[in-house]
């Protein structure tokens, strides 16, 4: 069944139709390139990687957004952007097969929750527009920055300005290039939920763009609250009754649960015969 249910979706990210959305577990498989340390991708790594290699109470190891929120609380509001920056930032992680699948097929429009630069560097050949989540801005409803990348660097633009052909990285939670922005702590996810439910959190021609379009999600575990709320309020207007899918190995009850009710059918199988299927070696 997988074959052909990889096959159709296949299809879809190839015509448009199919918008990819990769999460923490996409990143498996990235090292550091001269330790050979795993990339810090999930919520429990994120949390070690920021508390120089200690786990942290057992209430702030929930989520990384309760430990971001406590480290902020511990020592001030720059210290998360400056850790995510540290990270991230600097150009020290492999690719994945994941990102080198995306690179080579360029799909119209992308959704990536993480916070690093793979998926920018997978682009770094073709002219597209970026948009990174902003939260706790004065001034300004929207929670989003639009830049514009001609194929050497980026320049920040207006929504009205942007060229509709383009190929659209969407990253909700932030980069750091080319301007370190972040969605990260307790009090950044209010602040983006609210303002995401109150319809500023993207741009007006996505709310066009994304109607009656399909995801699939790569490396994303429905278990975390925040990842499902932001989900749940970028992935609006959907196919029905099929929202999409989701390649999830091992899914808890309580995944299955959210994904029945949701309309996202779980694929019980690896990313790599998904990639197998697309042509692409993991």
């Amino acid at each position: 069944m997988s074959q052909a249910v990889f096959s159709d979706i296949i299809s879809g990210v190839n015509d448009g139709q199919v918008i990819p959305y990769i999460g923490a577990y996409a990143l498996t498989g990235s090292v550091h390139k001269e330790s050979g340390v795993p990339i810090p991708a999930d919520s429990d790594s994120l949390i070690l990687a920021m508390n120089n290699g200690e786990p942290m109470a057992p209430v702030l190891m929930v989520e990384f957004s309760r430990a971001a929120m406590n480290r902020e609380l511990k020592y001030g509001r720059t210290y998360v952007p400056n850790f995510l920056t540290d990270c991230y930032g600097p150009d020290i992680w492999t690719s994945t097969a994941i990102h080198d699948w995306l690179s080579s097929v360029k799909p119209a429009y992308v959704i990536d929750i993480n916070r690093d630069t793979l998926l920018q560097t997978g682009y770094a050949d073709t002219v597209h527009n970026l948009i990174l989540g902003l939260s706790r801005i004065q001034g300004c409803d929207c929670r989003f920055k639009i830049f514009h990348y001609n194929g050497t660097s980026y320049e920040e633009i207006d929504q009205d300005a942007m060229d509709h052909s383009l190929p659209i990285l969407f990253k909700p939670h932030g980069s750091p290039l080319p301007e370190p922005h972040y969605v990260a702590t307790d009090a950044d996810f209010v602040d983006y939920l609210t303002e995401l439910r109150g319809g500023f959190g993207v741009p007006a021609h996505l709310k066009q763009y994304r109607k009656g379009k399909q995801y699939l999600f790569m490396g994303v575990r429905f278990t975390k609250d925040t990842i499902r709320m932001v989900m749940a309020d970028i992935a609006l207007d959907t196919a029905q009754p099929t929202m999409g899918w989701a390649l999830i190995t091992e899914p808890t009850k309580k995944e299955k649960r959210y994904c029945a009710r949701m309309g996202i059918e779980i694929i019980e199988a690896e990313i790599s015969d998904f990639l197998a299927a697309a042509d692409c070696p993991a």
